[in-house]
């Protein structure tokens, strides 16, 4: 028995072919029948629910909706599992799976699969799968409680950038303080070639991702509630902006509404998604520690900002500093450290040309730019330009590629 009619299979593939990240040949029904299953998974179990993980790895996703079909016993699913992973223990599984069942078997409708998929196409958002070659190798860091796949929206070509990337987090009700030495810090980070991390709420995850887009560099934001919820509401522009030239991540499909369970849960996928977690602000009880602990829990470098020793949004990251291995950070240098293991100076070449630091500041370093682009932002002529720009690349403060001009 399975559970999709060869109807509901066959037009799960159709819109699967539309949605799936990496492009799948209408033919190739293997792995359309593994997005299509990840897609229905996604929405069946919570997030981190790690016997999904472990039925999944155990039966693979499209054999283990199958064997839910027939509606068995946990005895019955345990054996099934057992033979797959021989070590676990036959009487603590079963009953594992008993649990599982109870939460799983409500929500199982096939034809959710398509729905989950057809709601997708019509945002234009994606499902990326461990097939994927762009798939985050941190998240296996999370092993069994690891998302079986990433709904998406925006530039999936982001998550290659995720090697060399840092998550920064932080007090919603943040002060002016923590704002400035967000943007400082991101701003300096994307300079040095970094992707940054958040979770795109209120105060400093939103400095962030704003510090980012300013500064032509690539963020990410994690979600805690469906592809098609773009929460919080008051970040609707900031979180379409990122969707243009980031990407947005979520591991919930179209309709799931963001709840505090779900925001927890997402706390791990933004620490496991980096290869670093900065904590600027925290209140006591934040639930940027959170993320804070995830990453520390995966061995992950932590920095924590401090800050006014008065001030009741910086009690969580002296909090940090005290009770845990995490690092005093107070720039972007020593927040590269964490992940280099020495200290990243920005290095910034000695300009003898008085015109230098005009072209410099009419640069980017992650998008290439042309002779008058470069003339129409540095507010320099054209002969004034080309007498300085050479002397820039010989310095290396500049290169040259294919479609324009870099600082390097």
């Amino acid at each position: 028995m399975t559970l999709l009619t060869n109807d509901e299979l066959n037009r799960a593939r159709k819109v699967a072919h539309r949605v799936s990240a990496r492009p799948v040949e209408p033919d190739d029904f293997a792995s359309l029948d593994d997005v299509v299953a990840r897609a229905l998974w996604s929405g069946l179990g919570e997030p981190g629910d790690r016997v999904v993980g472990m039925i999944c790895d155990a039966l693979g996703p499209m054999a283990a909706l199958d064997a839910l079909a027939e509606r068995p016993t946990s005895r019955e699913l345990a054996r099934l599992v057992a033979a797959s992973a021989p070590d676990d223990d036959d009487d603590a599984l079963a009953e594992m799976l008993d649990e599982a069942l109870q939460r799983w078997l409500p929500r199982l409708q096939a034809s959710d699969a398509v729905g989950h998929l057809e709601r997708a196409h019509r945002i234009g958002a994606s499902l990326v799968v461990p097939s994927h070659p762009l798939w985050p190798e941190g998240l296996s860091r999370l092993g069994a409680h690891s998302p079986g796949a990433l709904w998406v929206r925006g530039n999936v070509g982001v998550l290659e950038t995720l090697d060399k990337s840092v998550s920064i987090v932080g007090a919603r009700a943040s002060t002016g303080y923590g704002e400035h030495v967000t943007m400082d810090v991101v701003t300096s980070l994307v300079d040095r070639g970094f992707s940054i991390v958040s979770g795109a709420a209120y105060g400093i995850d939103g400095m962030a991702h704003r510090a980012a887009l300013s500064s032509e560099g690539n963020t990410i934001a994690v979600l805690a509630g469906g592809i098609d919820r773009l929460y919080p509401s008051g970040h609707d522009a900031l979180l379409r902006r990122i969707i243009e030239s980031g990407l947005v991540v979520t591991e919930l499909p179209c309709g799931f509404a963001p709840t505090k369970w779900r925001f927890l849960q997402r706390n791990r996928l933004i620490a496991a998604l980096s290869c670093a977690t900065v904590v600027v602000e925290a209140g006591w009880r934040s639930g940027s520690l959170n993320t804070a602990h995830h990453a520390l829990d995966m061995d992950i470098p932590v920095g924590s900002m401090p800050g006014p020793v008065t001030s009741a949004s910086s009690a969580g990251t002296h909090r940090l500093l005290r009770e845990t291995p995490a690092i005093c950070v107070t720039n972007a240098s020593e927040v590269a450290e964490l992940i280099t293991g020495h200290a990243d100076a920005l290095v910034v070449p000695d300009l003898d040309h008085p015109l230098a630091t005009r072209v410099l500041d009419a640069l980017s370093r992650t998008r290439a730019r042309n002779l008058d682009e470069i003339v129409a932002l540095s507010g320099l002529t054209p002969l004034q330009l080309m007498s300085v720009i050479g002397l820039l690349e010989l310095q290396g403060a500049v290169r040259q590629n294919a479609t324009g001009w870099l600082r390097a």
